[in-house]
């Protein structure tokens, strides 16, 4: 059952490896790569975080905005980018018995309109994975095209 403390692994910092697709909806299209950083922290007691993640390589800056509503256990997962300094629309879930999140929504890209998920997975005191994946024909195939690995920096 989903909670407020679901995001704890997330607090602190990280390094990131990125793994990107050229073109969101192709799968056949290459993967770009490049490292960032992120810094996560806790608020309303847990129950909301924001991390902010750098990528100095390509001069950006990304943040995520994450809610936990205790009414429907549901968190919301809210994106956003210095590129554009505009949120993107949420994607909402939860995580499940096995410590798998799963998070779904709606947007456009590219003109058209994307069911997107989410999934956190291989979480641990020093690494956590996040994919991204859109679908175009109602989630009967999905094309991941965002994958972010997140290993702990080495102490100093």
């Amino acid at each position: 059952m989903s909670g407020p403390h679901d995001f704890d692994f997330l607090h602190g910092d990280w390094n990131v490896r990125n793994r990107r697709r050229a073109d969101f909806l192709d799968d056949d299209s290459r993967w770009e790569e490049f490292p960032a950083t992120s810094r996560c922290w806790s608020l309303f007691d847990a129950a909301a975080n924001i991390d902010e993640m750098a990528v100095p390589v390509q001069g950006w800056k990304g943040l995520t905005l994450r809610l936990f509503d205790p009414a429907t256990r549901v968190w919301s997962l809210n994106w956003s980018s210095s590129r554009s300094g505009k949120l993107f629309p949420p994607v909402t879930g939860a995580f499940g018995s096995e410590g798998r999140g799963v998070f779904h929504g709606d947007d456009t890209y590219d003109g058209k309109d994307v069911r997107v998920r989410f999934v956190w997975s291989g979480i641990s005191a020093t690494t956590a994975r996040w994919e991204q994946a859109f679908s175009v024909d109602g989630e009967r195939s999905w094309v991941t095209n965002w994958v972010m690995e997140f290993t702990r920096p080495a102490p100093s």
